[in-house]
C-alpha cells in the first residue's frame, strides 16, 4: 500500500485528490495539510511514501516545506509538486529544494495516479522536455566552475557513467542516451542507478541539478 499525504490550502482540491486516489486499491491517503508547516509536521508523524505538495500555501510555502521534508535524505517521503502552470517559478525552486517531480493540477486522474506510483517506486517524474526547460531557467544564473570536491566525486564514476551523467544533464531520456552511446536501455538504467548511488543523489532530476550546479553542462551546450 502506497501512503500519500495531501498538502494544499484549498479544501476542494484536497477532496478531489482524495477521491481520485481512493479509487485505487494500492493507494491510501493518510493525512491532509492546509499549509506548509502542517505538511512538515504530518510528514514526520505519518511517514508517508509520497507527499502531494501545492507550492503556494500560507504559513510556510511548498518550496520551504519540501526542503524541510527532504532534508534528512534517504528514507524521506518523495515530494510531488502540484502547480497550475508548467513554468511556474516555484517549480524550479522546489526541484532544487528536493522535489522528485511535478504535475499540473489539471492533469487527468490517471496521470496523477501513475505519478504517485512512479515516485513511490523510486523514480523521478520529470520528462526530458521539462528537464530542458529547467536548464533554460538555470541559465539565468552563472554556473560555478567545477571544484576539487566535484572532481573527487566524479572520480568515483567510470568513464561510461560520466558520459551518462553528462547526457542526463542535457535532458536526454534513457532511450536517447542509449542511442547516443549505442547501448541498450536496460544498460542505461543500470548506469543511471550507479551514478545516483555514487554521487549520493536522490533521482535523475537532481542529477540534472548537480550537472548544472557543478559546471558540467551549460544550457544549449553540447
Amino acid at each position: 500500500m502506497i501512503r500519500v499525504l495531501l498538502a494544499d490550502d484549498e479544501e476542494l482540491m484536497r477532496a478531489g485528490l482524495r477521491m481520485t486516489l481512493g479509487t485505487q486499491p494500492d493507494l491510501t491517503v493518510v493525512g491532509e495539510a492546509a499549509d506548509g508547516r502542517e505538511a512538515v509536521r504530518l510528514a514526520g508523524a505519518l511517514k508517508p511514501d509520497v507527499v502531494l505538495m501545492d507550492v503556494r500555501m500560507p504559513v510556510l510555502d511548498g518550496v520551504a516545506a519540501t526542503r524541510e521534508i527532504t532534508a534528512a535524505g534517504a528514507g524521506t517521503p518523495k515530494v510531488l509538486v502540484l502547480t497550475m502552470f508548467e513554468l511556474d517559478e516555484y517549480v524550479f525552486a522546489a526541484v532544487r529544494a528536493g522535489a522528485a517531480g511535478f504535475l499540473l493540477k489539471r492533469s487527468p486522474p490517471e496521470v496523477l495516479i501513475e505519478g504517485v506510483r512512479t515516485l513511490a517506486a523510486g523514480d523521478a517524474l520529470l520528462g526530458p522536455s521539462v528537464t530542458r526547460r529547467l536548464l533554460a531557467e538555470f541559465a539565468r544564473s552563472t554556473a560555478p566552475p567545477p571544484t576539487p570536491e566535484t572532481a573527487l566525486r566524479l572520480a568515483r564514476l567510470t568513464g561510461r557513467e560520466q558520459a551518462v551523467l553528462l547526457l542526463l544533464g542535457r535532458g536526454l531520456s534513457n532511450a536517447e542516451i542509449a542511442g547516443r552511446l549505442h547501448i541498450g536501455e536496460a544498460t542505461v538504467r543500470t548506469h543511471v542507478g550507479r551514478v545516483l548511488e555514487k554521487l549520493g543523489l536522490r533521482d535523475r532530476v537532481h542529477a540534472v541539478v548537480f550537472a548544472f550546479d557543478h559546471g558540467l553542462v551549460r544550457p544549449g551546450g553540447e
